[in-house]
């Protein structure tokens, strides 16, 4: 951050997210009357961004147009331009996503709505580019097309956005009058999961892939109402694929957010409390139906890994760590071939064996699709055949079963993110 850049109205603001952004060329305001007061006075809309301080792709957006001059003098002469973190406003964030959710489908951060002085949606979606690619509007292109339209076809933004808002509150006072539950819609529920099961890597649906705890804890639920052992099934597949693949941290433990594949392999780098929280919660009850160790394992680690990385000095708990280290997104997390050879010694070529370790690297670059001759940690045969190949019995390798210890010194010594207490 230079000295030299003047800074914006967010200097003076207590979030961290916002202080990222205080000497961004963006005109910014924190959610105030006086910015919503201006925008009637000037007959601007509102660009309303959300997001939070770990946020990717909140990173890239910012990286790409916030701190570019060209895209920032658009916004300021088009725009008056809110900043928001959904971890100090998450009322404002709750209301926005749902509307883009409703909207479009889906929902992430950062969260981007263009709306009315009187706050109204009329143009809702998530991360945009730059330039304009693959299909998905730029802010270069973005911005002058809202320019001309609230200029020109005003009355047609806002009858849009009173529609949306029409939707939404219909929406809402529609699932309220459902919100009985009945059998048949527990049920329905379990049909629902039982047919967009993935049978070969578990979790639900395809790429990207979300752990979504919650789903698992009602299966477990409906296993113990039901006695239905598919129930129980899906969620055992789940865990125990979740826990091989690279969205799992085999050296500092903990699950990342997301993975971009279907095989649990590449994921989103970044770590959230919550879901370590609720992982916590389903590997803690699978163990307490099966019994199985390595369900307790992995529960254990993760206790591990929130006491030693996410606990403050002051006692309170990190709500999450960044995907990017470095400048680049899970650069911490990968390895390259030659230092894993050094660490773990005689246990290499067993180790490489069995996580499909490479020179070239064991993934694509999910924005080059090229080998990064860096490697995720992940374990990539089923038991059977590791089992058969290395003379291996399975319960040694249940969950990947080398001492790490070393690989953890050397984090440390490079000092990139742990911090051991």
């Amino acid at each position: 951050m230079s000295s030299q850049k003047k800074p914006n109205r967010l200097i003076n603001e207590k979030s961290p997210y916002l202080q990222q952004h205080a000497y961004n060329p963006v005109d910014w305001y924190p959610w105030c009357e006086e910015a919503f007061e201006k925008a009637k006075k000037e007959d601007k809309p509102i660009f309303l961004s959300i997001g939070y301080s770990t946020c990717h792709w909140c990173h890239v957006m910012e990286k790409e147009s916030f701190e570019n001059e060209e895209i920032a003098k658009m916004m300021n002469e088009t725009f008056v331009n809110i900043k928001v973190d959904r971890e100090e406003r998450p009322d404002i964030d709750q209301f926005y996503m749902k509307v883009c959710t409703m909207m479009t489908g889906r929902g992430g951060w950062p969260l981007t709505i263009i709306m009315t002085p009187d706050k109204k949606p009329f143009f809702v979606g998530t991360y945009f580019p730059k330039e304009s690619r693959y299909g998905v509007i730029g802010m270069k292109d973005l911005i002058p097309q809202i320019k001309k339209l609230w200029e020109e076809d005003k009355e047609n933004l806002l009858n849009r956005a009173n529609k949306i808002l029409d939707y939404v509150k219909e929406e809402i006072e529609t699932k309220l009058k459902k919100s009985n539950l009945t059998e048949s819609i527990l049920k329905g529920v379990f049909a629902f999961f039982s047919s967009n099961f993935d049978e070969k890597y578990g979790g639900f649906n395809n790429s990207p892939k979300f752990p979504s705890p919650h789903n698992l804890l009602f299966l477990l639920r409906y296993y113990k109402i039901y006695k239905e052992d598919r129930a129980l099934y899906m969620v055992e597949k789940t865990l125990k694929e979740m826990a091989k693949g690279g969205l799992y941290d085999h050296v500092g433990y903990g699950f990342h957010r997301y993975s971009t594949d279907e095989r649990w392999l590449l994921p989103h780098f970044e770590k959230m409390l919550y879901d370590q929280a609720m992982l916590l919660m389903a590997y803690t009850e699978v163990y307490q139906i099966t019994k199985k160790e390595v369900y307790k394992k992995i529960a254990n680690q993760i206790v591990e890994y929130i006491f030693r990385d996410m606990l403050s000095k002051k006692g309170a708990f990190y709500s999450a760590e960044d995907a990017d280290s470095e400048g680049e997104e899970g650069k911490f997390y990968t390895w390259e071939y030659d230092d894993l050879k050094e660490i773990l010694g005689e246990d290499f070529e067993t180790f490489a064996k069995i996580s499909n370790i490479k020179p070239e690297g064991n993934y694509l670059e999910e924005a080059t699709r090229e080998l990064s001759y860096r490697n995720i940690i992940h374990i990539s045969k089923d038991w059977k055949t590791l089992s058969k190949e290395l003379n291996i019995p399975k319960e040694k390798y249940e969950i990947i079963n080398i001492d790490f210890k070393e690989a953890l010194e050397y984090l440390a010594k490079r000092g990139d993110k742990f911090d051991f207490r």
